[in-house]
């Protein structure tokens, strides 16, 4: 049997297909009997359009396209679920791509997204997160966006208009770094992060100003950017135990820096948090698994997945948003940090 078309129901009901769109979609007003008419006739072949006609009929694909740059780290698809069930809720679904850091892909998966016509776009990572990103990627995304509505999350790029999403990196680098000073920690260290990524350069920054806002010293040689991975936080937290002198408290950039870091103190003989205590950043799944349990600092990677689309479906409708939409961060006290041997916790009152 033949599928019914709409443009089979417009011949039938001998009008346009534009009017069988409107009823359709209750877009505009239908004159009565036209309308019955139409309703009797979907209601006669129980009529429904497909995706494609969905897509011509509306001028939309219900579709949004999210880019990540690693889907091995979990914080990535903790945002992915959060964008997923925002976006469920209004119909969309989504075609997410892994560029793996790599920039051409990156330009590779907007062009498809172009093709494919989705209704927006969520960037995360890669060139958005660069100290000085070039300017042909910059001009790219711009172009991009200035076509399809776009969101970038935890990052954005100089000298444009670019609407974002971010939790205040910042902001959580300085509740970790005070969670140690008031545990009596006065000797601290930073491990992990690439020196051109922002998000290092943010929260180095943090680190010192916090730091020195409490009258401590800091130590250039305790000061150890590298990566973001595990093994980063080992031959990082391996550097720092060689030292004559060494912290008794490691601020990391992000959680799995913190797991390698404590492996590695581990395997050398010491005990987490009694001889040094240590706090990551991100609060992945694994981080409350992990023995012992890691203090970190919560991005809340979820809501901010879930209010990036926000954002973009307002973007969708042509409503009026903030440039940069900010998220609180949390800080998660769990095993890994306690006060320092011989030293009372210092009230944060």
């Amino acid at each position: 049997m033949k599928q019914v078309t709409i443009y089979d129901i417009a011949k039938e009901a001998k009008v346009s297909v534009a009017t069988v769109s409107r009823v359709l979609n209750d877009t505009a007003p239908v004159k009565g009997s036209t309308r019955a008419k139409i309703e009797e006739l979907i209601q006669k072949y129980n009529f429904q359009p497909n995706a494609m006609a969905r897509s011509l009929l509306k001028k939309e694909t219900g579709i949004i396209g999210v880019i990540v740059p690693d889907l091995t780290n979990p914080f990535f698809p903790e945002v992915f679920a959060g964008a997923e069930e925002e976006g469920q809720q209004s119909g969309h679904t989504f075609l997410l791509s892994n560029s793996i850091g790599d920039y051409a892909k990156e330009s590779e998966y907007l062009s498809i997204m172009r093709e494919k016509r989705v209704d927006g776009v969520i960037f995360l990572g890669g060139r958005i997160n660069l100290k000085n990103c070039d300017e042909h990627l910059v001009q790219e995304l711009v172009q991009h966006a200035s076509i399809i509505p776009t969101v970038l999350v935890n990052g954005g790029l100089r000298n444009t208009n670019l609407i974002r999403v971010a939790t205040d990196e910042a902001v959580g680098t300085a509740l970790a770094v005070r969670h140690l000073i008031e545990l009596g920690h006065t000797e601290i260290g930073f491990i992990g992060g690439e020196s051109h990524m922002t998000t290092t350069s943010i929260k180095l920054r943090a680190f010192r100003k916090t730091m020195k806002d409490e009258g401590l010293r800091i130590r250039d040689n305790w000061l150890l950017p590298d990566s973001f991975s595990i093994d980063s936080g080992k031959r990082q937290m391996l550097k720092l135990l060689e030292m004559e002198e060494r912290p008794t408290a490691v601020f990391c950039v992000n959680d799995y820096t913190a797991i390698g870091a404590i492996k590695a103190a581990t395997e050398a003989g010491l005990t987490i948090p009694t001889d040094i205590s240590i706090v990551g950043f991100d609060d992945i799944p694994l981080a409350h698994h992990f023995i012992p349990e890691l203090t970190t600092v919560s991005q809340q990677a979820h809501e901010l997945g879930r209010m990036a689309v926000q954002v973009l479906k307002a973007i969708m409708k042509k409503e009026k948003v903030k440039q940069l939409t900010s998220l609180a961060p949390q800080l998660i006290v769990r095993q890994s940090t306690e006060a320092r041997s011989g030293q009372k916790k210092v009230s944060s009152n």
